[in-house]
């Protein structure tokens, strides 16, 4: 019980998110997507779309100064400039939604074994589950729905998921608890508290973010619709005086002609992708395992000024790693090393596998085989581990125990190796003693390694303007070491709660954005107070609802990669906005002495691009309005890529790329395009 129903035989596979798959499925839509009602979301293309309508229908209107064929071309580029926009929004909802049919996929026909009130069980359908109710899953079974769990300890393989295939362990009581619907129990068995009602769930969510369908526009996205809509009003209000104009000086403007000026002037690049780039953003961070409860948190993501990492998981591994020996006196480095080996193969905790990996990376050593080993292991009452091997005894522990193993006082210590141990307290490390047959060979020095690369990726961070600041549980001594050879800014020691909330809400009194991470019950407030706060899947309830994002992945670090793709968002969004409006440039040199011509001669030393008449300029216009949508569709898709620099540098990149590609662009293009029509014959 408990499994997805299989597909039957002749089912199509799911789709893949590839090109070829794809836009025979988006073609479909973008015809679907003319439908008016639809196109209110984008109020730029819906003009389009009624200036395309009344076009067709002046097509049917005869009129000496357009000729029929002039205006059937006019009126099909404008249509074509709409199923383009439509297009790039329906490949993008469309990479989306062959995500969320796999997803949906693995939990069709899904059933419970759901606890009633006399403590029997009974099965029902996985949809059917409420907040509150109680199901037990046993091993090989799908959890049905998000949950806690309240009795029982059990390996999950949540790869269905995250995509990790090893299992992690859940159990009830701490931060652990928490499980995710759709991911399978690989041992043992659960009872599980369902915490979200249908529609409600990680996976619900993941699938709604993907499709795209029902998205909220975020504040970014509102604030941009209304400049466009500006822009398109103003320059209504532009193209309708030029016919009194015209008038007044003893001419005629084509109402053809005039709506091809407005479609042009208007920011329809912009206009036709922005719906796309929305989507497209969405995506990347889905693929990051990342779950948005709304887009303003992704936008966010992208201003952050001031990012708080907790230390453990994040900037370091967590568990402590041998990072150095130090011999005593008259000891041989070798010995030291042979006795801390025998004594640490058989420990199966982080530590002990760490200095086992340590010292095998420094030398090849004879191992014995594990059988042959009398293995003494750590407890919390002797505090130290070891092993019996060949008639000689081999300790490892802390100091006062492995002291009190060979029988010595701290004070009979040899005095430089009492230094060193000192120096390693000191510096947030934890000694070890090795020792054998009861004598005092050395020191371990164990510390919280940072992570590798870690310290480069913060550089970045930091050439982006943006602060990083490392919250810990560690005394202000360690935290300082720590900090320092990480290269954060700046460091919250001897952490609490309070002291996280008290920071952010500092941070942001000074008008800064705020972005954290964590997962306990304790991070919650500052989860909440935090303009992205992002929580650890594997967490406890209580950060995953504090926060508005949620890491499936369950990686302290995904953090970085978040204000990366928000960062790509908001850039891909005003590069495009830049280029959109900066192109109408040439479209004025294009269409307005072709206008004008026939009415002021003198407008003629404008026709820089040196277009082959009036009515090939005005097409050649047209042409390349719709085919810009078209060849932009990839970049909207992939997004503009983030270099490591202040907002400043970003800026100036942008106009000089964007603005001034998008002035130069036209020029070529319209060039192009109106020499290749005279040559086909259709201007």
């Amino acid at each position: 019980m408990n499994a997805p129903i299989k597909a039957p035989k002749g089912v199509k596979q799911q789709p893949r998110t590839s090109f070829a798959a794809l836009w025979k499925p988006a073609l479909r839509q973008a015809f679907v997507k003319l439908d008016p009602r639809q196109l209110v979301r984008s109020p730029v293309m819906l003009v389009v779309e009624l200036t395309a309508l009344l076009t067709t229908v002046l097509c049917f209107i005869p009129n000496p100064a357009v000729s029929t064929g002039l205006a059937v071309q006019i009126a099909l580029w404008l249509w074509f400039t709409v199923l383009f926009a439509n297009f790039a929004e329906a490949l993008a909802e469309g990479r989306g939604k062959a995500r969320a049919d796999s997803l949906r996929a693995g939990s069709q026909g899904l059933t419970a074994r759901r606890r009633k009130g006399s403590g029997q069980f009974e099965t029902i359908a996985a949809a059917s589950l409420r907040r509150g109710d109680v199901v037990r899953v046993e091993a090989g079974e799908l959890i049905p729905g998000d949950g806690e769990v309240i009795e029982g300890i059990a390996a999950v393989n949540e790869a269905a998921i995250t995509g990790e295939s090893a299992p992690v362990i859940r159990e009830s009581g701490g931060d652990r608890s928490a499980v995710t619907g759709n991911t399978r129990i690989v041992s043992d068995w659960l009872l599980v508290r369902i915490t979200a009602n249908p529609g409600e769930s990680t996976l619900d969510r993941m699938i709604a973010l993907v499709e795209g369908a029902k998205r909220q526009k975020t504040p970014n996205e509102v604030a941009l619709d209304i400049l466009l809509i500006g822009l398109t009003l103003i320059f209504l209000l532009v193209v309708a005086t030029l016919q009194p104009f015209a008038r007044f000086a003893g001419g005629d403007l084509p109402l053809v002609y005039l709506v091809a000026l407005l479609v042009t002037l208007i920011p329809t690049t912009i206009g036709g992708l922005l719906s796309a780039i929305g989507i497209a953003g969405m995506d990347r961070l889905v693929r990051l395992n990342v779950i948005a409860k709304s887009g303003r948190a992704v936008e966010a993501a992208g201003d952050v000024h001031v990012l708080l990492l907790d230390k453990t998981g994040t900037i370091t591994f967590g568990n402590r790693r041998c990072s150095a020996m130090i011999k005593a006196p008259g000891v041989a480095g070798m010995e030291l090393s042979d006795a801390a080996l025998l004594a640490s193969l058989a420990d199966e905790t982080p530590e002990g596998k760490s200095i086992v990996e340590y010292l095998r990376g420094l030398q090849s050593m004879q191992e014995p085989a594990r059988e042959e080993i009398q293995v003494i292991p750590f407890t919390a009452e002797t505090r130290l581990s070891g092993a019996d091997w060949a008639g000689r005894s081999y300790r490892k522990g802390a100091v006062d125990a492995v002291l009190a193993w060979v029988g010595m006082t701290r004070d009979e210590v040899p005095a430089p190796l009492a230094r060193e141990i000192e120096k390693i307290a000191q510096s947030g490390g934890t000694p070890l003693l090795v020792a054998a047959d009861g004598k005092l060979l050395g020191a371990i020095h164990l510390k919280d390694v940072v992570k590798p690369g870690i310290r480069e990726r913060f550089a970045e961070l930091r050439r982006m303007g943006i602060r990083t600041v490392m919250v810990t549980g560690d005394n202000p001594l360690t935290a300082a070491a720590i900090a320092a050879e990480a290269g954060v800014d700046d460091v919250i020691a001897e952490a609490t709660p309070e002291k996280k909330l008290s920071r952010i809400r500092q941070e942001q009194g000074e008008g800064k954005m705020v972005a954290m991470c964590g997962d306990g019950a304790n991070d919650a407030p500052a989860l909440a107070q935090a303009d992205v706060g992002l929580a650890m899947n594997d967490g406890t309830q209580a950060a995953r609802e504090a926060a508005n994002l949620v890491d499936l992945d369950s990686d302290p670090t995904k953090l970085l990669d978040v204000v990366q793709v928000g960062k790509e968002l908001l850039v891909t969004r005003g590069a495009l906005t830049t280029f959109s409006v900066a192109n109408d440039v040439a479209k004025y040199f294009a269409i307005l002495p072709a206008l004008f011509a026939g009415i002021y001669p003198q407008l003629g030393v404008l026709n820089v691009m040196q277009l082959a008449s009036p009515q090939s300029a005005i097409l050649s216009a047209i042409v390349f309005n719709a085919l810009i949508i078209i060849a932009l569709i990839p970049l909207a898709l992939r997004g503009v890529r983030v270099q490591a620099t202040d907002a400043a540098h970003l800026l100036r990149r942008n106009l000089l790329v964007y603005g001034l590609g998008g002035i130069v662009a036209p020029f070529v293009g319209i060039k192009v395009i109106d020499v290749l029509l005279n040559a086909v014959g259709l201007a």
